[in-house]
């Protein structure tokens, strides 16, 4: 039996959950995306969006990958590219200026943009000059809104108390710190080793720089990691007491993932086992005065992500959850993944592809999805349930024009089913998510979820335990 503060999880209902599923940053999720999907049909999106009042009222969200990291982290799942010679990223910088230009034709200059993320890869791979350049040239096509959140993914191993500056004078006001675990021979056993003495440096010298908010990465599941050598690990957390904490389980899937093929099945932990780090987590992070946002993220009461769930304005978008509700999100870079009105895109994978599209004067799209009626509707149950943990029938009803009981009555006869377990309340006017239901919150979002329902034999996806 694993312990939860609302009562026991047995192995039986572990073993039924043990099960591979999507994380639901998006619905239909990446897997649907299609070649037919094109760089024109994408155009059109922008430009659509561009001619819509709406989009007047409704600022972007931004989102930069930088895939260069110099050295490789076992676990990783990212598109990076692993490399030492700096020169590689001047000349990805000059063709992420050839995107965002294509980007202005069709949506014009001065956009406002409320949200900024780089992410990779290491963003913190390009040298404080490459920043510079980089945030000049998002400033002079986009407008960054007083208030926005505007962060960076950092390597602590590439960063130092001075490079902390140039981030602030750069308007950066987020710090995305990737900890994973403090633990020496996890650390050692996953390639990526940073002594935890070095991020708490780095969190004292971001706070006394009047950073807004620092968020730390982990990831249990982990090889060599036990429940009992993550709580050390968990007491350092709240020690350091990040404003956020994004809390992931690791994902082995060495068929798709070369990197992970350096890790052997056998060191990862048990599903038991890792059931029993998340509850210690949840149990520590809330102790320690955090808000459970959803899933994978915890916040201090105070942090803007804690307000928007308490406000009812929590979305979950490819990044993981976000304080901004239906955002259109323009990714840029390699691999990179956007969401514009009711579209899905994504470009190129591998930098030769990437360039070669710019070097058309095309955008690097290869794949997308327009989005269906149905396809819309059920994003929106998925996301009520992974953001707010309930789901309410009126609600869909109006924005739909649906009967909601009629439309899912076979997803509420299998909720039934989730129901009789303690995992979901069905009420009359709505579904509502329970404290042990929010462990296996993918399953009862999974049952939404058309192309999964249909395509069992899909093993493409983590274990969502």
């Amino acid at each position: 039996m694993i312990e939860c503060a609302a009562e026991p999880i047995s192995e039986a209902l572990i073993r039924q959950y043990d099960v591979a599923g999507p994380r639901y940053t998006s619905y239909p999720t990446a897997d649907r995306f299609v070649e037919a999907f094109t760089a024109q049909d994408y155009a059109l999106a922008l430009e659509q969006r561009r001619s819509g009042a709406a989009a007047l009222a409704l600022p972007l969200s931004l989102y930069v990958h930088i895939p260069f990291c110099e050295s490789l982290c076992y676990y990783c799942a990212c598109n990076k590219i692993i490399t030492k010679h700096h020169d590689r990223s001047a000349a990805y910088l000059r063709y992420l200026s050839r995107e965002v230009d294509l980007h202005t034709k069709h949506m014009g200059v001065g956009q406002p943009v409320s949200q900024l993320h780089l992410g990779g890869g290491s963003p913190t791979f390009l040298s404080d000059a490459e920043l510079r350049d980089l945030m000049g040239l998002l400033r002079r096509n986009f407008k960054l809104v007083p208030g926005g959140e505007y962060s960076i993914e950092i390597d602590p191993r590439t960063i130092d108390v001075q490079r902390l500056d140039v981030l602030a004078e750069l308007g950066f006001n987020r710090l995305s710190f990737g900890i994973q675990d403090f633990d020496p021979a996890v650390q050692k056993a996953v390639h990526r080793v940073q002594p935890a003495e070095q991020v708490f440096e780095l969190v004292a010298a971001a706070r006394a720089r009047g950073f807004e908010s620092v968020n730390a990465d982990l990831i249990y599941g982990l090889p060599e990691q036990t429940p009992e050598s993550f709580d050390r690990t968990l007491a350092q957390i709240v020690e350091l007491k990040p404003e956020r904490i994004a809390l992931y389980a690791y994902a082995h899937l060495p068929e798709r993932f070369k990197p992970q093929r350096r890790i052997s099945s056998v060191e990862i932990p048990t599903a038991a086992a890792k059931v029993s780090m998340l509850a210690r987590s949840m149990a520590a992070f809330m102790a320690a005065g955090y808000v459970y946002i959803g899933m994978d993220h915890f916040a201090l009461p105070n942090d803007s992500l804690a307000v928007a769930k308490r406000q009812g304005r929590l979305h979950r978008n490819f990044q993981g959850y976000s304080t901004q509700p239906d955002c259109d999100m323009i990714g840029l870079g390699v691999s990179s993944i956007g969401r514009v009105g009711a579209t899905y895109s994504q470009n190129a994978k591998t930098l030769e592809e990437y360039y070669d599209f710019l070097d058309q004067g095309q955008f690097p799209i290869v794949r997308g999805l327009a989005l269906s009626r149905d396809d819309l509707v059920r994003r929106a149950c998925i996301m009520a349930l992974m953001c707010q943990g309930r789901l309410s029938y009126e609600s869909i009803e109006l924005a739909y024009l649906v009967n909601f009981k009629q439309y899912f009555a076979k997803e509420l006869k299998a909720l039934a089913a989730q129901e009789e377990q303690g995992l979901v309340v069905l009420e009359d006017s709505g579904i509502q998510v329970t404290e042990k239901g929010w462990f296996f919150v993918r399953a009862v979002a999974m049952l939404f979820d058309h192309y999964l329902q249909t395509d069992r034999t899909r093993t493409k996806f983590s274990k969502i335990l």
